[in-house]
């Protein structure tokens, strides 16, 4: 957390935007070190009675949706997240609030981290497996966390009062 506080106090859009380039790297290097390290082999990795590290190739997006699609789909879904990118770059450059920017920053973050997997792998690695008492969430990655705890910020900094 004081990592997010110090950029945070970054003048203008340099923390928002440190914190995408934080977000792209981690993303990238723990699917690095999953795909050529930990998962040479292919297993499922028991890590607690709830949590497994695995190894699923997402050619679509959230739960494989749109993965039928072949080459043109994964140009398509990284061309659509590019553009999303933008829209969210212009959004970062008009808001003033720091934690939707920060939050604006992760998402942009995360989406660069699964275009990078379309673009230089031709599909997204997911590898954290959560299941509890046989209800069992599809397997994602950093980038993903980086989305949906992005998303979920600046749903919640929309409640917040403006002068925050």
């Amino acid at each position: 957390m004081a990592v997010l506080g110090d950029l945070a106090m970054l003048p203008g859009r340099r923390g928002p935007l440190a914190l995408a380039a934080l977000v792209l790297a981690a993303d990238q290097i723990s699917k690095w070190w999953i795909i050529n390290q930990v998962m040479a082999t292919p297993r499922v990795i028991e890590v607690t009675p709830f949590f497994n590290i695995v190894m699923v190739w997402n050619r679509g997006v959230t739960f494989g949706m749109l993965g039928m699609g072949g080459e043109a789909m994964r140009w398509l879904l990284a061309a659509a997240s590019l553009a999303i990118v933008a829209v969210l770059l212009v959004w970062l450059g008009r808001t003033g609030r720091r934690l939707s920017g920060l939050a604006i920053g992760a998402v942009i973050g995360g989406a660069l981290g699964n275009v990078a997997d379309r673009v230089f792998l031709g599909k997204v690695a997911d590898f954290l497996d959560f299941h509890l008492m046989g209800w069992h969430w599809p397997a994602f990655n950093l980038a993903d966390s980086a989305i949906v705890c992005g998303v979920a910020l600046i749903v919640f900094d929309s409640f917040r009062d403006e002068s925050n």
